[in-house]
């Protein structure tokens, strides 16, 4: 791409030292107009730095957006992707993955309002979030230009970030200036870190890495006992008390994090063909996850619930991949989302040294149903001799395959 078709561009900017230096590298490379974009989307960091850096490097004030997406992340990401229960590799809830949809769609927004002809971010060219926030993108404007500075620029060592840095005054944190431990990705779902300590996956990781959740074995030996209310399979209240999307995700962490839930040491495989190991800790999401298919448990028909099972991989898949807003993705959401209207009403949960343990639901449009399933006299209502011709037309397939001599379940 020739520097000269770059007017304008609309930088995913945290404040760090990479997205600081990114910053700096557009104005320089490209002499374009840059537009920072930071987002609030629960990391637990005051965004009040990143204004005071993108100042100091230039940028107009009306040129800095800076915005609490807490909510729209909860309420518009998060839980429609709890309905589906859904788990990367059957065990990853996801949280990166995400949020980069939410992100991508508001740079777009940005880039439309301040008439800006191109986007940039910060992810490196080995990893998935390059392809979560270009698929988004394109998705949402197709004609948009893209800058993928990692892609694009020589500065391919921590060293020569810094020697970019000091160059350009831009401030570095005393703990940038040697190696990180390890990085990290936070927001209200979960925290992520990965690379170099974690990169050999026999290794434990250290306790230091887990910075959301008590280790179970410090955590209380008093279980705490909740109660969370679902309405159209999302939770709407905790105990009893009705709470905003974004505020009982923060209330579930909190549980979870006293209690030692939510911790994940999974090596993965990534989009772009390598697997790699990250620790996720997940302390709410991993109590809504249990909660939700207690809910669903009793709520949802036994083929629905099944259908729905046997596509959360896909789904899941889907989003892992940045393909949130992809025509297969909505096709799936309205699935999803048409078989959550009865799964309403409440689960008890027992929290206790890392576990999740359900105790009781309840809903008012239970499929469950005493009369069929008690061991005691159920007065005709149900038929046990109906069983007989049910076992025999299900074992006629079996039979015949004997009968030809295929015993054994030989093919």
């Amino acid at each position: 791409m020739s520097v000269a078709n770059i007017k304008k561009v609309v930088l995913a900017y945290s404040g760090g030292l990479d997205t600081s230096v990114i910053l700096k590298w557009l104005q320089t490379t490209y002499r374009c107009e840059v537009v920072t974009f930071t987002a609030d989307l629960g990391q637990g960091e005051e965004l009040g730095p990143a204004r005071e850096k993108a100042l100091m490097l230039g940028i107009k004030p009306e040129n800095i957006f800076m915005d609490d997406l807490r909510e729209t992340f909860v309420k518009d990401f998060v839980f429609p992707m709890f309905r589906a229960n859904a788990l990367y590799e059957g065990m990853y809830l996801l949280g990166t993955s995400i949020a980069r949809p939410l992100i991508a769609q508001r740079q777009i927004e940005i880039a439309e309002q301040v008439g800006a002809d191109a986007v940039s971010h910060g992810a490196t060219g080995k990893g998935n979030d390059q392809v979560r926030f270009e698929l988004s993108y394109y998705a949402l404007k197709p004609d948009i230009k893209i800058i993928a500075p990692w892609r694009e620029w020589d500065l391919t060592s921590r060293t020569k970030l810094i020697e970019f840095a000091e160059t350009h005054q831009i401030p570095i944190a005393k703990d940038k200036r040697g190696e990180a431990p390890f990085s990290v990705d936070a927001n209200l779902l979960h925290s992520s870190s990965e690379g170099k300590i974690l990169e050999e996956p026999w290794e434990a990781p250290d306790e230091m890495v887990w910075q959301r959740t008590l280790s179970p074995m410090a955590a209380p030996d008093q279980p705490t006992e909740i109660v969370i209310a679902f309405k159209a399979g999302d939770p709407v209240a905790i105990n009893g008390e009705a709470l905003s999307p974004a505020a009982l995700l923060t209330k579930l962490n909190a549980l979870g994090r006293a209690n030692g839930i939510g911790r994940l040491d999974l090596v993965e495989n990534r989009f772009v063909g390598m697997k790699s190991r990250g620790c996720y800790e997940t302390p709410g999401g991993t109590i809504l996850h249990v909660a939700h298919r207690a809910m669903e448990s009793i709520t949802l028909d036994r083929e629905a619930a099944h259908l729905k099972d046997s596509l959360m991989p896909r789904y899941a898949e889907l989003i892992y991949n940045g393909f949130w807003f992809s025509p297969e993705r909505r096709m799936l959401q309205a699935l999803i989302d048409t078989s959550q209207a009865h799964v309403e009403g409440e689960v008890r949960l027992t929290l206790y040294k890392g576990n999740v343990i359900v105790t009781g639901r309840r809903s008012p449009h239970s499929l469950y149903s005493m009369k069929h399933v008690t061991f005691e006299d159920d007065q005709g209502a149900y038929d046990q001799f109906d069983a007989q011709g049910f076992i025999k037309l299900n074992a006629l397939r079996l039979r015949l395959g004997a009968m030809a001599g295929r015993r054994g379940g030989a093919l």
